[in-house]
């Protein structure tokens, strides 16, 4: 099933895109992830455009050595000028940093990861825990719930609330995916 994902994702032309220049951004432990990967892949299944409602493209990485806002603000305006002609936004953020911000954001507590692919680990829903990179593809609860389109709550990040607005959003642009509640 990997192998149906990987050539799925590469149907939306922006994923093809920045995985050909991936190498560019030189961002330690770095994935592309989240909804640029799921809603191709539930847009392929729909018979929509693959990259069709995609607000943005989520760069995670992970650099311990600088935590800075700034930082992370540079490596950003490089994704931007690299992925300029693109016309998408691409979203870069430090996975070492999301415990400083994620609480005064979305109002609950987050522990300190130690890599990227923990950060992936705790996407709301489990069936969009994926990532990609040109020499790796994560996906901690495998495909079938993605393909499935099975929409639960996932109990690294328990938070109802968050958990409800996301899985909402989901069904009113395909609503064929279904909710398995705990």
């Amino acid at each position: 099933m990997q192998h149906t994902f990987v050539a799925d994702i590469l149907t939306n032309p922006n994923n093809a895109q920045i995985l050909a220049r991936w190498h560019h951004l030189s961002l330690p432990d770095s994935w592309l992830v989240a909804g640029c990967l799921f809603q191709t892949v539930w847009n392929r299944l729909s018979a929509k455009s693959p990259e069709a409602d995609i607000k943005d493209y989520d760069i995670f990485y992970f650099d311990v050595t600088d935590v800075s806002t700034e930082a992370e603000q540079a490596r950003q305006e490089e994704a931007n000028a690299l992925f300029h002609d693109l016309n998408i936004t691409v979203e870069v953020c430090n996975q070492a940093r999301v415990h400083l911000w994620y609480e005064s954001h979305f109002g609950y507590p987050y522990t300190q990861l130690h890599n990227s692919q923990q950060g992936i680990d705790r996407f709301l829903i489990p069936s969009t825990c994926v990532g990609i990179n040109p020499d790796a593809v994560y996906a901690p609860h495998g495909f079938e719930p993605l393909y499935q389109g099975i929409l639960s709550i996932n109990p690294l990040t328990p938070h109802r609330d968050l958990y409800e607005s996301k899985a909402n959003s989901y069904q009113q642009r395909w609503p064929w995916l279904r909710r398995l509640e705990s």
